[in-house]
């Protein structure tokens, strides 16, 4: 890879390393070749920026051993998106109507040497429906199929200097993004208004698009977590809640809260206390070095107490960084379950999450935290503070 593009994000070594390492763990766990089709890879391993993997298939062929020059195949009108971005050298193209994507790929991978053995590829991508799966399944015979997914997910959990300085300006993105949700936040004002508000908060500050839509609710709308804004217009004494990110570079910080509009009802004031005791308990535990299901029992210890524990119904956090649509979760997840510990240089997104839906409410409170030798440090949103009423 030597090809010096106009707006590639990161120095050709930091790429280098990046990709030795692809080739080190792949060689280690038996794997002879990696078709990698994930955006997200492409992008960590090779610097190719585009989210159109989701539409027209896309993927970078290379040999585990080493010895071959990476290829990257894509569809012909996304061609000069990838001379912008990667340094790969081999890139070629294929015609959506006219070519097979899997034939031109078999053809890579003979020409490769690769004719038997095992050949990687992230199934759990979202960039990998069925249909692909099964047609490659049948131009690669004789090829064993194996899940690379969190095989190379793992080695971008760990963020080098030149990432961390994307996830600060991230955070400032999604900073902005919190100013304009409490400068916006009124009576009368529907939630898809605020929702623009905050968006043209962070596109105004230089954030790039997000991976998942801006989540938002409110009153007895409150209670669904992964609702999107409606034309429900704002009451006193709603609690809206509202998830969205900052990006740069494709690097993503998350901010997560829930506000008052005028003095909320006890219930829901009760209940944000609860959930911000089950916050902060999490925060507590989350050090160097601690399980990621010690941290998630911690964080459902003040929920016992109250007998709310079933009313956390999302797990405590993730990993966030590189994100293409449709989702921004990493492969690090802090929740039981999971055999993760938390390490200085990994960045992740904790939560509080409460959910009353026969009451029509619900709390959602945290941000995006950066792990240091010295413990946590806030990136964005992260309030673990009393309720704010505007």
């Amino acid at each position: 890879m030597s090809v010096q593009p106009p707006y590639s994000a990161f120095e050709a070594s930091e790429f280098d390393t990046r990709f030795t390492a692809a080739r080190r763990v792949l060689a280690a766990a038996g794997i002879d070749a990696c078709l990698m089709i994930a955006p997200e890879h492409l992008y960590y391993f090779a610097g190719y920026d585009s989210w159109v993997g989701v539409n027209s298939p896309q993927a970078l062929a290379f040999t585990a051993a080493g010895g071959d020059a990476p290829t990257l195949l894509l569809r012909d009108v996304d061609l000069p998106l990838a001379r912008e971005t990667t340094r790969v050298g081999d890139i070629r193209s294929y015609n959506l109507v006219t070519e097979s994507f899997t034939e031109r790929l078999r053809q890579c991978i003979e020409e490769k040497g690769v004719r038997g053995g095992r050949i990687g590829l992230e199934l759990q991508s979202y960039a990998l429906p069925a249909a692909l799966g099964f047609a490659l399944q049948a131009a690669l015979p004789g090829l064993e199929l194996v899940d690379t997914t969190r095989l190379l997910g793992d080695l971008r959990l760990i963020k080098s200097p030149a990432e961390m300085r994307y996830m600060q300006q991230a955070a400032s993105y999604a900073e902005a993004g919190l100013a304009a949700m409490r400068g916006s936040l009124a009576e009368g004002v529907s939630e898809i208004e605020l929702a623009a508000a905050i968006e043209n908060g962070m596109r105004s500050a230089g954030s790039d698009y997000w991976a998942i839509p801006t989540e938002l609710s409110s009153g007895a709308r409150s209670a669904g977590g992964h609702a999107t804004p409606r034309e429900r217009r704002l009451e006193p004494g709603d609690l809206v809640h509202a998830e969205f990110a900052g990006v740069c570079r494709r690097y993503h910080a998350t901010a997560i809260r829930t506000l008052a509009l005028g003095e909320p009802g006890p219930e829901a004031r009760e209940l944000y206390a609860v959930a911000l005791r089950s916050l902060e308990a999490g925060i507590a535990a989350t050090v160097p070095g601690a399980s990621v299901a010690a941290i998630e029992e911690a964080s459902l210890e003040p929920l016992r107490v109250h007998g709310l524990e079933q009313t956390a119904m999302m797990r405590f956090g993730y990993g966030v960084g590189i994100a293409y649509p449709p989702i921004w979760l990493e492969t690090l997840q802090i929740a039981r379950g999971f055999d993760y510990r938390m390490q200085p240089g990994m960045t992740f997104v904790l939560h509080s999450c409460l959910e009353l839906p026969d009451e029509g409410l619900g709390v959602i409170q945290g941000g995006t935290w950066v792990m240091t030798d010295a413990g946590l440090q806030a990136l964005a949103g992260a309030s673990a503070g009393a309720l704010e009423v505007l």
